[in-house]
């Protein structure tokens, strides 16, 4: 694609990777058919193509956002489908997000729409806040149900029982007989994924004691916290970045404390961002090169413990080997991060007959906060996910992040579980409530 940028333009950082990445298209229109709002809008301008010229006109001509513009970048899921398809290796997610941020800086949106995404930015990262709301949003859940729009799918998303204590009275302990010479087998810090925390904390219960029994020593990192994907995906990229930094320097502090050997993260929409902290922090000299090596040390606990080696030697007693495994492949982990076999290569030699269902490639419409800003859209996408989960005859559905659980489980029938729930349940840890 031809650009038109003057010199003085590029020398705005997010001008100058734009005009990289709007050089790399040849208008090919690959994307089009793995899009999922252009598969149900069929709208031009609803497909990465369309956004492109879109974002090309906005940051060439240096325009304010308008509202049809805001509309359709609104539009998008962040799925990253496209990059997948894309023979051309358009960096699309660093390109729309240089589009939210300009949008965040040059249009005022409705006092209402303001109002949601200030709110979620400031409550879904607090699990000590979002946790309790969550407690009081079920009083009131029949209510709130009988609400428009945005209110009815913010009621659909709290879960009808409150979950377990976020934190275990004492940590698992280390399984010696994989440890090497009384030493753990490798030292790793883990990301405590700020809404997971307080809607599924049973999760990070599950890697803890996965990881114990593979021998694998977990430290905690004082003073992480939200990865800052949310505030990025919502164009507020200063609070994205202070979070970033945030991050970076509790890991460090662990690091100099002994080495890691990985950072692991459970949830795959925060395991993209904080891959991605080296882009995000590359115009800061004081934190490009350490936000390289945090992004270098971030692994899926699915790319880790493949790594690592699934030890079978002692299932749990009441592990149902065999069982029908739908996998949902989250589209941050697919599309975003590239890991597509390893969770389901760890769930095949776990015992698990894994279903991969039709249109596995087409997001669910979860994407982090769009399934509340764009509450039609996001519940087509989510009967679609769910039917074709359903038509795979499994008895359970499996995927790596907390997003697509929740919207999954409103519009299917299948027990939604994360698979390191699974995987621990194979390797000798209690079985994950809500199994048949």
């Amino acid at each position: 694609m031809q650009t038109h940028f003057t010199l003085s333009q590029l020398a705005n950082p997010d001008n100058e990777a734009a005009e990289k990445i709007l050089r790399t298209c040849v208008h090919c229109g690959f994307c089009l058919a793995t899009c999922p709002t252009y598969v149900l809008l069929g709208d031009e301008l609803d497909s990465p193509r369309g956004r492109i010229y879109l974002i090309k006109d906005m940051l060439e001509n240096d325009k304010p956002a308008d509202r049809d513009t805001t509309l359709h970048i609104d539009r998008c899921l962040s799925c990253l489908s496209c990059m997948t398809t894309c023979p051309s290796g358009v960096h699309y997610m660093h390109l729309v997000d240089i589009a939210r941020a300009h949008i965040e800086e040059t249009y005022e949106r409705p006092r209402g729409d303001r109002l949601m995404r200030a709110g979620l930015r400031w409550l879904l990262p607090k699990p000590y806040l979002f946790g309790p709301a969550l407690v009081l949003g079920a009083l009131f859940k029949p209510l709130l149900q009988r609400l428009p729009g945005r209110f009815k799918a913010l009621a659909d998303m709290i879960p009808a029982r409150r979950p377990r204590p976020a934190r275990a009275a004492t940590a698992p302990s280390l399984d010696r007989a994989r440890m090497t010479g009384g030493v753990a087998r490798k030292r790793v810090a883990m990301l405590g994924s700020c809404v997971q925390q307080a809607m599924a904390p049973e999760i990070d219960r599950a890697t803890e004691r996965l990881l114990a029994r593979h021998g694998v020593e977990l430290v905690p990192s004082p003073g992480s916290g939200c990865c800052g994907a949310l505030a990025h995906h919502l164009g507020a990229e200063e609070e994205a970045l202070a979070r970033a930094r945030q991050n970076i320097a509790a890991w460090e502090r662990v690091i100099a404390a002994g080495p890691l050997d990985a950072i692991l993260v459970t949830a795959s929409g925060c395991g993209t961002v904080i891959k991605d902290y080296g882009f995000m922090l590359r115009t800061d000299p004081l934190w490009k090169d350490r936000a390289a090596a945090i992004s270098a040390l971030t692994r899926d606990i699915t790319e880790f413990m493949a790594e690592l080696g699934l030890d079978m030697s002692a299932p749990a007693p009441d592990y149902q080997p065999g069982l029908d495994v739908a996998y949902h492949s989250a589209c941050s982990m697919q599309h975003g991060q590239k890991v597509k076999r390893p969770p389901v290569d760890l769930l095949s030699a776990a015992g698990f007959a894994v279903k991969e269902p039709a249109e596995g490639h087409l997001c669910c419409g979860s994407a982090g906060t769009y399934n509340l800003l764009q509450p039609e859209i996001a519940s087509q996408l989510g009967q679609r996910k769910a039917g074709h989960l359903a038509a795979t005859g499994a008895a359970i559905v499996a995927t790596g992040n907390i997003g697509c659980m929740v919207q999954i489980g409103r519009f299917g029938n299948q027990p939604v579980l994360h698979t390191v729930e699974l995987l621990d349940w194979a390797t000798g840890g209690p079985k994950p409530a809500g199994l048949p």
